[in-house]
């Protein structure tokens, strides 16, 4: 049984007045609180308060990795207190807005507005709209410019990367990994309401603006040229630095959480207890803002995911482990690490999974320890693209005959279902690297079904739309209108079917490419995107990410009244390709990648020129590891070989 803990408050709890709403919404559970690792403490005892989001439903974010790590983070300090709020479904929002209940933790209930830093962490940019719901639930302005006594705003995450379509609506942004950066935040905060809170909401902000990875939008000033693009980004103060650059936490071993993972109580998209076994990737694929964004890669130590896994396990109940990463076979230890963990739990119901795993870094032995106890969870590769071409485009070297036997490894192993993932409306794309995809997939039943003898096999072919990322080399690419795309998959669809026989044992999964060009827009937007998110929100936008909810009409209308005020419109931020020497709007921002290095590597890709993984040939002068002041090593060839490997340690690839 999960108990409450009440304590007494000065800042009111706002239970009594939503308990007689509860039963009148959907899922009402989701609002309660009070899970097994949830934390209640005393307001008075707080220093600094946090109430931290991510900015989607609770059986969305409640298993979000990064929120759960920044709460316990934050909680284990004695003067901080730190609870958690979730975007409310629009039933209880208007029923909120018509009885006066502002938004609220599900921690211990108080209101959102009450606390020092309202935290929100954005994975994905269809978030925004849910920003100004929570926004505007708690009675915080929308403008930053308008606030006065209210938390301040801050957003992290991999959006934040590109914070500049909600620059308006926060006070700060935080670059790259929070561990660290938070509980720098909250000294700064705790010393200036400990002075007296001196020089205002101003000064504070400028403390932060002071200190590395922290980034005041208010600070700097954007200018535009005649054709709308930007002329330059410039702080409007001497003692704000010229570029923010993003924070590195180097040694995961020293960061071993979450330690007491928060248990649900209502169903949420994933229950099990996440390790995160290495942080970064140097795979390349120029289509990935997370694996470039989060270079140099920090692997967590075999010792230390093992001690997580048993604490981990011990304290929520959990039967699911999941080895989390960019690409879990990656880590260089996975096959001892898969077989210590198998042997632990063998013979109970625990069972293991690699969420994320590379068609060409899967192999048979990690295929039986994932099923030593019988328990198969799902597999999931990504090809990315149906044809060799469009894969060395997007540097996503994996060959048919890589796919086929690693699929073939599974069937073999016991699974009988893979998903298999790819985009559409890449750079250069046409419809017939679309429709190889089809083929890709009947050639995996058909080598399945004889492997196995058996035609109780099935593959799952699940498309997402492309969408061009800051701090990648597409950040520079058009996109495909939503037409093309679903011209192509139309044609996909087709393909998959020809055959009457392989097709029933296809699954077919696909978004259409209209909520992939919002996202385009708001992922490469600029300040003036915020009217266009603000517009929407008044006509209604919440939950975009939720194709239930997201209109693609509501956004062409929104841009349609906004952008022309500008000389601009929809597909300037869409469909139009940029040039080398255009600013774009997170050239301020430092993700640690040289920019030169990003452009080449685009113009590589047109080409269809492949670059190899940097973790085990000579370095490629990304710009990374002398941004983070990681040692270079120089090999025997003269070659320079980058030691990105445990905790900073240095490993000579084999052909050094």
């Amino acid at each position: 049984m999960v108990h409450v803990r009440w304590v007494p408050v000065t800042v009111t709890s706002v239970f009594p007045q939503l308990e007689h709403l509860l039963p009148q919404v959907s899922k009402p559970i989701q609002y309660v609180g009070g899970e097994l690792g949830a934390v209640v403490k005393p307001w008075e005892a707080a220093a600094v308060r946090w109430v931290l989001m991510y900015p989607d439903a609770y059986e969305v974010g409640q298993p979000n990795q990064g929120v759960q790590i920044l709460y316990e983070v934050l909680n284990e300090r004695d003067d901080v207190l730190a609870e958690r709020t979730y975007a409310v479904w629009p039933d209880l929002e208007e029923l909120m807005r018509t009885h006066g209940v502002p938004q609220f933790t599900v921690d211990s209930h108080r209101p959102v507005g009450a606390f020092d830093l309202f935290g929100i962490s954005f994975a994905t940019e269809l978030g925004y709209t849910n920003l100004l719901t929570a926004l505007d639930l708690a009675g915080i302005p929308f403008s930053s410019a308008d606030r006065t006594d209210h938390p301040l705003v801050i957003a992290g995450g991999h959006a934040a990367f590109n914070p500049e379509p909600i620059a308006d609506f926060i006070d700060a942004a935080v670059l790259g990994d929070g561990e660290e950066a938070v509980l720098e935040i909250t000294n700064i905060v705790r010393d200036w309401k400990a002075a007296g809170s001196p020089g205002g909401r101003d000064e504070i902000l400028l403390r932060l603006a002071r200190t590395e990875s922290i980034y005041v939008p208010r600070f700097y000033d954007v200018d535009y040229l005649p054709d709308g693009r930007i002329q330059r980004i410039v702080p409007n103060r001497a003692d704000v630095p010229f570029r923010v650059h993003k924070r590195t936490t180097m040694n995961l071993d020293e960061w071993p959480y979450p330690k007491k993972p928060i248990v649900p109580l209502a169903e949420t998209v994933h229950e099990r207890y996440a390790v995160e076994i290495f942080r970064g990737c140097t795979r390349g694929c120029r289509f990935c803002q997370a694996g470039m964004i989060t270079r140099p890669v920090r692997e967590r130590s075999i010792t230390t995911v093992a001690q997580m896994v048993r604490d981990g396990l011990e304290y929520s109940g959990f039967t699911e482990v999941g080895l989390l990463s960019l690409s879990s076979a990656d880590h260089s230890e996975i096959g001892d690490m898969c077989s210590g963990l198998a042997e632990q739990y063998a013979g109970t119901n625990v069972s293991l999974s690699l969420p994320s795993t590379r068609v060409d870094a899967f192999n048979i032995t990690l295929a039986e320890e994932l099923s030593k106890n019988g328990r198969r969870t799902g597999l999931t590769f990504a090809p990315e693209g149906g044809s060799e071409r469009i894969r060395r485009v997007i540097n996503k070297m994996v060959s048919e005959e890589d796919l086929i036997r690693t699929v073939v490894t599974a069937y073999t192993n016991g699974w009988r279902q893979v998903k298999l993932y790819f985009m559409c409306g890449l750079p250069t794309e046409t419809d017939d690297d679309v429709v190889q995809i089809a083929r890709l997939a009947h050639e995996v039943i058909k080598a399945g079904r004889a492997a196995t003898g058996t035609k109780d096999i099935r593959c799952t072919v699940s498309i997402g739309g492309f969408v061009p990322k800051p701090h990648t080399p597409f950040q520079w690419a058009s996109m495909a209108s939503p037409e093309v795309i679903d011209n192509r998959l139309r044609l996909l669809k087709q393909a998959i079917n020809a055959d009457r026989s392989l097709g029933r044992a296809i699954g077919y999964r696909y978004h259409d490419g209209q909520p992939s060009l919002i996202e385009g827009l708001l992922s490469r937007g600029d300040r003036r995107v915020g009217a266009v998110i603000r517009q929407v929100w008044a006509d209604g936008g919440r939950f975009d990410g939720w194709s239930e909810h997201f209109s693609f009409d509501r956004w062409v209308n929104a841009a349609a009244s906004v952008l022309p005020d500008f000389g601009l419109d929809l597909d300037w931020y869409t469909t139009r390709e940029r040039g080398e020497a255009e600013v774009l709007p997170w050239d301020h921002l430092d993700s640690g990648l040289d920019k030169t290095w990003l452009w080449q590597d685009w113009q590589d890709s047109v080409s269809g020129y492949e670059q190899d993984d940097c973790r085990w040939t000579p370095c490629f002068d990304c710009g990374v590891c002398p941004s983070q002041d990681t040692e270079i090593q120089i090999g025997p060839t003269g070659k320079k070989l980058v030691p990105l490997t445990l905790n900073s340690t240095l490993r000579v690839p084999a052909n050094g």
